[in-house]
């Protein structure tokens, strides 16, 4: 079969927006649960229990699937597979709406976390196959605005859901966009190479060893809003998290066929690349995790409202989309994100100032300048890794970033969100409450704010307010450090242009010859 350059052809942009269209549904996935909870805590008379698994099974199998996917991706098809997972998403979405039981949302939440497992590694390794080298920086751009805008457009959609129809519709909302997405992926994205030999063997051992390690790993994060950082649960499982990925990280420098090649991290561009990346996720993470609560909980919005004004933080992604396009041929990668860092620095010590009185006028300022920032450090970043991946490890370079990204943001937000209670009690005063409504109004600020309502007590709805500001300016805080940080990482060791000496660079046009469109 002919090689098609992808590069030139109109399609390509309508390939991209079925690779956005199928990753904006996983992250809104990620969130779109959260507002449905109680709804279905009462009508299938779930416990606390199942509910945290409702929660944290998702995440378990996403971040466990996620690194064989890859490997997988590299040997039988990036877009059979990432199809299969769009299928897959799809028909769990399906069961879940009809599911009776919590054990029934718990297997099909699971189910989905699978799907999106293949989904978010594979659609981003195909990027390089569709757009050119300076095409590149716009095409992830919208891929990570994608991934971005469905975190805080979760709840929206779910609070309207909710409105009008019943919980099962959380889950029915993904069926036809998955749908969508299928059939705009078989028709539109590069069809896969025929295979001419028989693959390797598979490391099943260190498959197993991997699975167990993120397993234990997220599984210990899940267990610190509930149990603390010291308890003996968490240490338990966080060290055996450590031990089996010390495991895995041996058996896959010995292994012949390895599920993941750290000889990648031999190349500087993708070891920095890579770090760099996770340092602007962290900070990007706290921000998503706090903001929304302040915009809800503090300034009163409902979760449509809140939604909408997060939108800042995109528009501003959206912006550095065009600019990195510009800059980066002049600049080069070292500075551009470097200066990306600083401004996501600013953005976010600018909002870690953020006073009780203050309105959304003053959030969507910082809001949008760290939009900005993200775009400016992200994007170059991504794009240096993918430039460093080789033709036939496209998958399993992709799952490593993505992998690494997603285990970050679970420590992250654990870390983050226990900074976020400390900083909210420290100044939370309830001494003069029975000892039940002090402990409901010491459980977060949205249930201080309905105790404060029912007991018409403005001076704690003050105070709970006052509080929960306090305890976001200390995150923010820490995300600033953190990008500062990051810059600094940047500037000294990230190559002043994308081509620096390393590994193998993947084509600016097709990846592999046999390929063309379906």
């Amino acid at each position: 079969m002919p090689a098609l350059d992808l590069s030139q052809s109109p399609r390509r942009w309508p390939a991209l927006a079925a690779l956005t269209l199928s990753v904006l549904i996983v992250g809104l996935d990620g969130t779109v649960i959260n507002v449905a909870l109680p709804t279905i805590a009462g009508d299938l008379h779930t416990d606390s229990a199942q509910l945290q698994w409702i929660s944290g099974g998702y995440l378990l199998a996403l971040s466990v699937a996620m690194l064989p996917v890859g490997l997988l991706g590299d040997r039988y098809g990036h877009r059979r597979l990432l199809l299969s997972g769009i299928a897959v998403f799809g028909a769990a979405s399906l069961v879940g709406s009809l599911a009776d039981s919590p054990t029934a949302v718990i297997a099909a939440r699971a189910v989905l976390g699978l799907g999106a497992a293949a989904i978010l590694p594979l659609s981003m390794a195909i990027l390089p196959r569709v757009f050119s080298k300076d095409e590149q920086p716009r095409a992830i751009a919208v891929w990570t605005a994608a991934t971005a805008l469905g975190m805080p457009v979760g709840p929206v959609v779910g609070g309207w859901l909710l409105n009008h129809f019943w919980w099962g519709s959380v889950f029915l909302f993904n069926v036809p966009v998955a749908v969508v997405a299928l059939a705009a992926g078989l028709w539109l994205l590069p069809r896969d190479a025929e295979r001419t030999s028989a693959a390797p063997p598979f490391d099943t051992l260190g498959a197993l060893l991997g699975g167990l390690g993120i397993t234990a790993l997220v599984y210990g994060t899940i267990l610190i809003s509930e149990d603390g950082w010291t308890a003996p649960s968490v240490l338990a499982s966080l060290s055996a998290a450590a031990a089996l990925l010390a495991g895995f990280v041996v058996r896959e420098r010995r292994f012949p066929h390895p599920l993941v090649d750290f000889a990648l991290f031999g190349d500087r561009r993708f070891r920095w690349g890579t770090l760099i990346a996770v340092f602007v996720n962290f900070a990007v993470m706290g921000i998503l995790f706090v903001v929304p609560q302040y915009l809800q909980s503090v300034l009163g919005n409902d979760a449509f409202g809140t939604g909408i004004r997060v939108l800042p933080l995109i528009g501003g992604l959206m912006l550095s989309a065009a600019l990195s396009e510009f800059l980066l041929p002049r600049l080069g990668v070292r500075l551009v994100v470097t200066t990306g860092l600083l401004v996501l620095a600013a953005g976010v010590l600018f909002g870690a100032t953020t006073g009780a009185a203050d309105g959304y006028g003053f959030a969507a300022g910082w809001l949008g300048l760290t939009g900005l920032g993200f775009g400016l450090a992200v994007v170059p970043a991504t794009s240096l890794v993918l430039g460093t991946l080789p033709d036939h490890g496209t998958g399993s370079g992709t799952s490593l970033l993505e992998t690494i990204q997603q285990l970050g943001s679970a420590l992250g937000v654990a870390g983050l969100g226990s900074l976020l209670s400390y900083g909210y009690l420290a100044r939370l005063h309830t001494g003069r409450l029975p000892t039940s409504e002090a402990d409901a109004a010491r459980d977060s600020v949205s249930d201080a704010d309905a105790l404060a309502g029912q007991l018409h007590d403005a001076g704690l709805a003050v105070n709970a307010h006052a509080s929960f500001v306090h305890g976001m300016s200390l995150v923010l805080l820490v995300c600033g450090v953190i990008a500062l940080l990051g810059a600094g990482l940047a500037a000294a060791f990230l190559p002043r242009h994308a081509g620096a000496p390393g590994a193998g660079q993947v084509s600016g046009t097709v990846a592999e010859p046999a390929e063309s469109i379906a």
